[in-house]
């Protein structure tokens, strides 16, 4: 592919600046103002010093005082809350620092301008190796004004929903920040789903305009997006205007509706007066997947969630000033929200905006990055290491990892052969690992190894221990508490934290009937969880991955675990499926690493008398079936009811794929199914 397809000039944000009049010199809005210090015993520079047992215990127990205390020394504030939360989890009221009004984009760009306008805070490591672009808080200040002032021109007000459609690009931060200053409510959907998923998107949402790009860039293919963009709001009469960004050089079919944006954002002015916002307006929605089918529109509000983004992304990951981040994950998830954009950026940090893929132009893509940009902190998802364990270690070893100091795991729990290679090739034994949970919902991480005591553990593989302010409580069947050490059952939430979801947009019920109604007075996560002898946590999986085997109860997520531990199997994907005598039976789906190939029959024995040791022979899998690959969404999610109707040989109604990230993964399947069963059916 030629190199004018797949980049335009590295510097164009630059470049939009230099045709730009200077801005004024950095400095307080009228009406922003710090609030005087915090009083006596507040929040402050020295917490980090005290013991995470003693921090965890103010939370838990005087929530007012230790949330209160780091709102206010943490954020900039228009006028000060007067009461800290008014919460009832049995109704689903929840908020938090009440009557308190704030902007979150001058939180996480004027203050920084203010003291370090030149530091980067965004380096946009591009598909093409060794093309990064860096991006200065100044720079993106401006940039993000005059997007600001861009929507405001053609009739973007406070509370106009705003769906962004852009690859991971600091257009796409200035869009969400742009959106956060003028006070409208921005949906970031990832550039890649459907223009059918995007279009539910927008309707549910009612928006108002949509921020794309003509096309994304991703391992080394155009990807077009105006295309999708164009069928979508064709189904979308709220839509009135669609900002084009260009990514490529690669002409762009324009219509009535579309808004060339760089051109467009020229002749704005680069200071926009940020909106006061109330701390419990809208700040974003983002939408996930249902059980019904149907996506949900998680709502997020201001400054609750930028507060508790903030605090996780300093404590788990022990960032320090200075340093470089580096969480891989797209904007259009959660974790870019939390961990590429408000977080870090709330922080004061450098955050790497990753375009590219895992393995593109090779399996040593990550590791080359971290050596060319110094990153300290690596924030990644276990399907994306799994992936790589198929590889020799060499394209990782054969790149300098030492300015690594902390890594992150995000997304399904890690299994152990997984979690080891990623401690000890990648991190070279010497860098804490932090197996992270938390969802969409819970607004950032709610479970981690850190921050611990002085000379705690970290166990494998685990999540461990609480955040502040989270506590976590494991129910039975019957809906009791379970108490003591050595149990499991359905992981609950007992109090409310800052950063939670407030509802799912346009259906507070339904809010209500999916977290609080399950378990009365607490947040439902959906996930199970085993409380180990050591009183730490394990994730067990969702509770809807549980089968039922001749009366015992296993989850799907340990049959994998189990069998993730061989040598030669660096991911399995384990549905159940009916069974006449047991009522349901595991059914594994297994990818071996290429050079064992040849050898699938011995190994799949390994694999049962594995499982046996490991859990129990009622365990084992009754079917195996090895494929190249396991059909997965962008986000790296594993869609086992693809798997399930493979199994069911229903492969015919598989319903929507248009969120896998290479469909042609069915087809493979289903082959290696037909001839698994040919196999089978002879004499």
């Amino acid at each position: 592919m030629a190199a004018a397809q797949t980049t335009r000039t590295t510097g164009f944000l630059r470049t939009l600046l230099s045709r730009c009049p200077a801005p004024r010199p950095p400095g307080r809005h009228r009406g922003l103002s710090s609030l005087p210090p915090p009083p006596p015993g507040a929040w402050s520079s020295d917490v980090s010093r005290l013991p995470h047992r003693e921090l965890y215990r103010l939370s838990i127990h005087n929530p007012d005082r230790f949330w209160g205390s780091a709102a206010v020394d943490r954020l900039r504030w228009v006028e000060p809350f007067h009461r800290v939360r008014d919460c009832d989890l049995s109704t689903g009221r929840i908020s938090w620092f009440l009557g308190g009004k704030l902007n979150v984009s001058v939180n996480c760009l004027d203050v920084h301008v203010e003291t370090h306008p030149d530091r980067v805070a965004l380096i946009w490591e591009r598909d093409e190796p060794g093309t990064e672009v860096k991006v200065t808080y100044r720079e993106l200040l401006e940039t993000t004004c005059r997007l600001a002032n861009t929507l405001k021109s053609h009739g973007i007000q406070k509370g106009d929903r705003v769906a962004v459609y852009m690859p991971v690009s600091p257009l796409a931060v200035a869009a969400m920040l742009a959106c956060a200053r003028i006070g409208a409510v921005h949906t970031v959907v990832f550039a890649g789903f459907s223009s059918e998923a995007l279009a539910g998107r927008i309707q549910d949402a009612q928006c108002k305009a949509v921020v794309t790009c003509n096309e994304g860039v991703r391992g080394g293919r155009v990807i077009p997006l105006k295309p999708t963009v164009d069928a979508a709001v064709r189904s979308c009469p709220t839509v009135q205007h669609v900002f084009v960004s260009q990514r490529t050089d690669n002409p762009t079919v324009m219509g009535d509706l579309d808004v060339p944006l760089e051109e467009v954002m020229t002749s704005q002015p680069p200071v926009c007066p940020p909106e006061a916002m109330d701390s419990e307006d809208l700040l974003f929605l983002l939408y996930t997947s249902g059980s019904t089918g149907k996506p949900k529109g998680v709502v997020h509000t201001q400054a609750g969630y930028l507060l508790y983004a903030s605090l996780t992304h300093q404590y788990v990951f022990d960032y320090r000033d200075g340093d470089v981040f580096g969480c891989v994950a797209d904007v259009g998830w959660i974790t870019g929200h939390s961990y590429v954009v408000y977080g870090p950026l709330c922080n004061g940090a450098t955050t790497v905006l990753f375009e590219s893929t895992p393995v593109y132009p090779d399996p040593g893509r990550y590791w080359e990055t971290v050596q060319r940009l110094r990153i300290n902190q690596f924030y990644g998802a276990p399907t994306a290491l799994r992936l790589l364990l198929k590889y020799d270690d060499g394209w990782v070893k054969k790149y300098d990892r030492s300015s690594l100091k902390t890594l992150g795991s995000v997304g399904e729990p890690i299994n152990h052969e997984a979690w080891y290679w990623f401690h000890s090739v990648v991190g070279d034994g010497r860098c804490p690992l932090v197996d992270t949970w938390w969802q969409t919902e819970t607004g950032g991480i709610c479970i981690a190894p850190r921050p611990a005591d002085e000379g705690a553990p970290i166990v494998p593989a685990m999540a461990m221990r609480p955040f502040f302010g989270i506590q976590p409580v494991l129910m039975g069947e019957k809906g009791e508490r379970l108490s003591g050490n050595g149990v499991s059952g359905a992981l609950c939430l007992s109090q409310p934290w800052p950063g939670m979801a407030r509802t799912i947009y346009g259906d507070h019920q339904r809010f209500v009937e999916a977290y609080l109604k399950p378990f009365p007075g607490c947040y439902f996560t959906g996930d199970g969880a085993h409380r180990s002898e050591d009183g730490y946590y394990q994730i067990t999986g969702r509770m809807d991955d549980v089968i039922n085997v001749s009366g015992h109860r296993l989850g799907t997520a340990e049959i994998e675990d189990a069998l993730d531990e061989h040598p030669a199997v660096p991911e399995t994907a384990v549905i159940g499926i009916p069974h006449g005598i047991k009522g349901e039976v595991p059914f594994a789906f297994v990818v071996l690493k290429e050079e064992f190939d040849d050898d699938s029959l011995v190994i799949l024995q390994q694999l049962r008398e594995l499982v046996a040791s490991k859990i129990a022979k009622y365990a084992v899998p009754d079917h195996f079936l090895v494929v190249k690959r396991l059909p997965k969404t962008r986000s790296g999610k594993i869609m086992r009811r693809i798997l399930k109707n493979v199994a069911m040989e229903t492969a015919d109604d598989l319903g929507d794929v248009s969120t896998l990230d290479d469909p042609s993964v069915v087809k493979e399947i289903i082959e290696a199914y037909e001839q698994h069963r040919k196999q089978e059916d002879k004499p």
